[in-house]
């Protein structure tokens, strides 16, 4: 069966502008951040169709929640039918969430050189490993693989990891993907086209 998923990363947040990992912590989206949403959500209208042809899920935290109501308000969809699924929350790191990089770096500095720039997530105390995120992530793609039509809205990093799932990729190169939040992502046959919301074409990676 055909299907296709478009995968959005929430707004920008407060904690996103000072620098702070979230992970499972939250803070508010910056007005930034909201028009990012929007015009995100204006470039999804334009393709979908009828919003009401789609399942819409999302991860359960706030920052994730508030895009989605943005989506669900621009598109024309009721946020109630939203579907709350933890599995697409952020990656957890435990100890550092709400830290910034030099805080991290001074406190960890052990833990901090030790990984490769793009890894060294996955070794936060108390955090969650690279092959628990791969798991539930890939629990939530198989789970879904009859429904033809999904909107996911999730985070940065475990985007990076389902993009990463869905396309086959190895580890280091996943988590090297693309993470801004002015794009979008449509996932349908095998293939990652990156949508931009500032342009009228979609860019294929």
């Amino acid at each position: 069966m055909s299907q296709t998923i478009y995968l959005f990363r929430h707004g920008e947040t407060e904690f996103n502008l000072q620098g702070r990992y979230q992970g499972e912590l939250d803070s508010p989206l910056t007005e930034a951040g909201i028009q990012q949403v929007q015009q995100n959500a204006c470039m999804l209208k334009s393709i979908i169709g009828n919003p009401q042809d789609w399942k819409i899920v999302s991860s359960p935290l706030g920052r994730a929640m508030q895009s989605a109501e943005i989506i669900c308000e621009t598109i024309g969809y009721d946020v109630q039918n939203v579907q709350q699924d933890k599995r697409l929350a952020e990656v957890a790191v435990g100890q550092w969430a709400g830290l910034t990089t030099s805080e991290i770096e001074s406190t960890w500095p052990k833990r901090f050189h030790k990984e490769a720039i793009y890894s060294w997530y996955f070794h936060a105390p108390n955090g969650e490993t690279y092959e628990a995120v791969t798991s539930r992530i890939s629990d939530w793609l198989e789970e879904i693989q009859r429904e033809p039509k999904v909107i996911a809205i999730s985070h940065g990093l475990t985007g990076r990891i389902l993009r990463g799932l869905y396309a086959g990729l190895g580890r280091e190169d996943a988590l090297k993907l693309a993470v801004s939040q002015d794009m979008f992502f449509k996932l349908s046959n095998n293939t990652i086209t990156t949508i931009y919301s500032d342009f009228d074409d979609f860019y294929l990676h």
